[in-house]
């Protein structure tokens, strides 16, 4: 597909919309589960509503791959957005008549909205020629360094803007929202509807079964979940370790940073170095974070630990969208993708409400002890791969 000649604009609306999104995103992630420990029956259920956010995604995301092949991935991306309001709506209901069933019911809806949100970095490989794949999707994701200082320093104005309770924070979210859907009218992205009617199952096993296809989905999925493992416990570890809430939202507001910052160097990075060697230099960053995380839980442990998880997911993420890209056709693009991101919300799912559960009954250290074997093994893929790319050379 030959890219449109407005495709600049549209992937600079596209960096909008992930800086719009992405607050969204991390206002939730910064508020939610303090929210849902003030609300919930139990204190193991604390992080639940976080879960449901992630599991909303994973639910729809595969039928939001079919869904933008059947109808163009601009008038999904706006429908996601109302997704996102309404559910941000709910939420603030919610918080404001103190119902944590509800709220994690609209934690679900905004995680539907989530799941619109990731094709972001797709689309961008729609667009792009092929030679500037890999910038492109950095350049998309960049626009999460918006979220990464607006989502905290919003969350801290807004949360006793109405009434307390957060209910301002949610409110806030639906006026992003708004905003994101008036952007999203510009989008001008080439749709060919015919591409994800003609894929054969048979041909997903057959794709899935290409080491390539395989180290870019784990890849994927193994950076993300353990980046939303940590995270999601993060805010909950500080009050446990007596951090005030601006603390928490400084860390979470430095994770953020780290997790879209090095968008704007990674792809140069992958076309210098490989993408593979982004890859396993990302797996090594989370084995970092996590280390850092076992000695100790000061404020600049925290900070440190959480600047690095982030960078780690980027180039885990970047590398993993631009490998799979890379082995994906034209006829089987719309079934990967809708696949890859299915399992990496279900391992989001996983690894969210499992946060709160191993951190309450566990701790803090053993949270990370757990993260280090999926590591390791990720590493080991991506050394298999390269062995195999330099046989096939050679």
């Amino acid at each position: 597909m030959s890219p449109s000649p407005s495709w600049k604009r549209s992937l600079l609306l596209l960096f909008v919309l992930q800086a719009l999104m992405t607050t969204v995103a991390v206002v939730l992630a910064t508020v939610n589960g303090l929210v849902g420990l003030a609300l919930a029956p139990t204190p193991t259920l604390a992080t639940l509503p976080v879960t449901t956010f992630v599991a909303g995604g994973a639910l729809s995301t595969f039928g939001v791959s079919l869904l933008m092949a059947r109808i163009g991935r601009g008038t999904a991306f706006s429908v996601g957005i109302a997704c996102g309001i309404v559910g941000a709506l709910v939420c603030a209901y919610a918080a404001w008549t103190r119902q944590f069933w509800l709220l994690c019911a609209g934690s679900l809806v905004v995680g539907v909205s989530g799941a619109f949100a990731q094709y972001y970095r797709f689309a961008a490989v729609d667009l792009a020629p092929k030679e500037y794949l890999s910038r492109a999707v950095s350049l998309v994701l960049a626009g999460g360094i918006v979220g990464a200082v607006v989502g905290p320093e919003s969350a801290k104005v807004t949360k006793d803007a109405v009434g307390g309770a957060y209910v301002g924070s949610y409110l806030w979210m639906a006026v992003v929202g708004l905003v994101a859907l008036v952007c999203s009218a510009g989008l001008r992205i080439p749709h060919q509807p015919s591409a994800g009617k003609k894929f054969a199952w048979a041909a997903l096993a057959a794709a899935l079964r290409r080491l390539e296809v395989f180290v870019a989905i784990k890849s994927a999925v193994v950076g993300y979940a353990v980046m939303i493992f940590i995270m999601t416990a993060t805010p909950l570890a500080m009050q446990h370790a007596h951090h005030e809430f601006d603390d928490t939202a400084f860390v979470i507001e430095w994770h953020v940073l780290g997790m879209y910052a090095p968008a704007f160097f990674t792809g140069y990075l992958i076309r210098a170095w490989g993408v593979l060697r982004v890859i396993g230099l990302g797996a090594l960053l989370l084995l970092a974070s996590a280390s850092i995380n076992l000695l100790g839980v000061s404020m600049l442990h925290f900070w440190g630990a959480l600047v690095l998880l982030g960078v780690g997911w980027n180039f885990m993420f970047v590398g993993a969208t631009t490998l799979l890209a890379e082995a994906c056709s034209e006829t089987d693009k719309a079934m990967l993708q809708g696949t890859n991101e299915v399992l990496v919300f279900a391992g989001n799912a996983v690894a969210s409400t499992l946060a709160g559960v191993l951190l309450h009954a566990l701790g803090w250290q053993v949270m990370n002890q757990v993260s280090l074997p999926f590591l390791v093994a990720m590493l080991a893929l991506v050394v298999a791969l390269s062995r195999r790319r330099i046989a096939v050379t050679t």
